[in-house]
């Protein structure tokens, strides 16, 4: 839009800790300038977008996400980087960390490269924008693997996961705590300053509390690839002892992540969620694969060229064995299911996809909600929150 401003009106704006009836949302040179009421003076030859008494929420942020529109972050191509971001942008992620899974280093390096091509250039393309990398696989336990492929999970070795930090994209890691060679790698992400989790592990509470030590501080999709108090006890017999689920319920620094595409948790784990974390502890994610806005159908996840089949049936992607194989659906969706699942007020649901992981990925500076100074990542939502407008840094993106 050439014009001076870009001015949102006719909405409920969805603040950090209640909604903004009548509100107006004043953009200039890709930052909030003003957030208010109806009577919100409107800068002369202002752009208006009309929210025709819809909301208007935070850009979402999603930490965990594997691809879309076809396209796995794992393909390695500034193509697939760039079609993967921008689907994901018309669900209303503004923010995205783009995830590996297990795969071989010149894979991974090659997934690290494109997404530094498309963050870099110089005439951005549209999309979501990359804030960092999800270094998620290689690094998990042998019997925790799930959709991804065994060939690719391996132990954490200083000589391979240093050269991973040492490209200075990677913001989130993720390794399993019990593995031989973890602690040094959550202290190393922590001399990194990464969001740490711990994900696709058997961890027992003592393992628990050793990564906790080391800056572990978040567990990746709360219920799914995840140690419980019986698989504890089948790999370390008697006396039964506290798993993943427990350490993050009592532990207060402690945060985690939900899938709320409705295949993944039944509503009540979602409600259970929110009630014992709450909004500030708890993440959505849409750990999305290549599928989402795709037919049904068999597709490859991971690297196109060595990654696992899965099917998507139209609404999750399952596993040729029948487990679960990623979700199907963008972080609107996971808006949506979660209100729905927990009768949460919107404002918290909302912080669950936006302000809550610009937090714990320490970007909550620069976006993450409706403050003035902040970028203008913004979601225009209808009545019934489904995405009419996106904008990335004040541009609007294409529908």
């Amino acid at each position: 839009m050439s014009a001076d401003a870009l001015v949102i009106t006719n909405a409920t704006a969805i603040l950090p800790d209640r909604l903004l009836p009548d509100a107006r949302i004043v953009v200039r040179d890709g930052r909030i300038t003003a957030v208010g009421g109806a009577r919100t003076r409107v800068p002369r030859r202002a752009a208006v977008i009309d929210a025709r008494g819809g909301f208007v929420s935070p850009g979402f942020i999603d930490v965990h996400v594997h691809g879309g529109g076809g396209a796995d972050f794992m393909d390695g191509t500034p193509a697939a980087v760039r079609t993967a971001c921008a689907v994901h942008a018309r669900h209303g992620t503004t923010t995205i960390f783009p995830t590996t899974t297990t795969g071989a280093p010149h894979e991974i390096h090659a997934m690290i490269d494109a997404c530094r091509t498309v963050r870099d250039e110089a005439v951005p393309t549209g999309g979501a924008r990359i804030a960092g990398i999800h270094l998620y696989g290689p690094f998990f336990a042998p019997d925790k693997v799930g959709c991804h492929s065994a060939d690719g999970r391996r132990d954490p070795t200083p000589a391979e996961f240093a050269r991973y930090f040492a490209t200075g994209l990677i913001r989130i890691a993720t390794c399993a705590a019990e593995l031989p060679g973890a602690l040094a790698f959550f202290r190393t992400a922590r001399r990194q300053g990464c969001f740490i989790t711990c994900g696709h592990s058997n961890a027992s509470w003592t393992e628990m509390a050793a990564a906790f030590r080391a800056g572990m501080r978040h567990v990746d999709h709360f219920w799914c690839a995840m140690s419980s108090v019986p698989s504890i006890r089948a790999r370390l017999g008697t006396p039964m002892q506290g798993s993943m689920e427990q350490y993050v319920l009592m532990q207060e620094a402690m945060s985690t992540e939900v899938i709320a595409d409705g295949q993944h948790l039944a509503p009540e784990l979602l409600q259970f969620a929110w009630r014992m974390l709450g909004a500030r502890r708890l993440l959505l994610v849409t750990d999305a694969s290549r599928a989402v806005d795709m037919p049904p159908g068999r597709y490859r996840f991971g690297p196109v060229e060595t990654g696992t089949d899965f099917d998507h049936d139209g609404k999750v992607g399952r596993a040729p064995q029948g487990g679960l194989a990623s979700a199907s659906v963008g972080m609107d969706h996971m808006v949506r299911t979660m209100l729905a699942a927990t009768k949460a007020p919107l404002w918290e649901v909302v912080r669950m996809a936006s302000l809550t992981p610009a937090e714990r990925t320490g970007i909550a500076h620069d976006t993450g909600s409706l403050t003035v100074g902040t970028r203008a990542d913004i979601v225009v939502l209808g009545r019934r929150l489904a995405v009419t407008h996106v904008l990335v840094g004040g541009v609007l993106q294409p529908r």
